[in-house]
């Protein structure tokens, strides 16, 4: 089972795009799912997670500015991104982690920001 993302593309500064991930497969118990990107030439890192129970968790360069979402009955993970600036380009990888300890990601998909 692989998570599938999608909704990237390119956008201008300021703009808006909304992702979304869900899993090829079934899946069950899954606990956090969160988004992580990676630009070019540096480490990846995590964007926002969000547990079963609706706690979320943001990175400090886009609060206030991207809004994490789950459907638990889809399985799927959302990310509402706003006010999109060029540092935000990136490719995005979903994740999750089933209680049984079980790590999933998506491919990856591309957001571009132009100046």
């Amino acid at each position: 089972v692989q998570l599938q993302a999608s909704g990237g593309g390119l956008v201008q500064t300021g703009g808006s795009l909304s992702l979304s991930c869900t899993p090829s497969g079934r899946v069950f118990g899954l606990d956090v799912m969160g988004w992580y990107r990676q630009a070019p030439g540096k480490q990846r890192e995590l964007v926002a997670t969000i547990t079963s129970t609706g706690s979320t968790n943001y990175a400090d360069s886009v609060k206030g500015r991207f809004t994490i979402s789950r459907d638990n009955a889809k399985n799927t993970v959302y990310l509402q991104m706003n006010s999109l600036k060029p540092e935000d380009t990136a490719v995005y990888y979903c994740n999750a982690q089933s209680r049984a300890a079980v790590n999933y990601w998506g491919q990856g998909t591309l957001v571009t920001v132009s100046s």
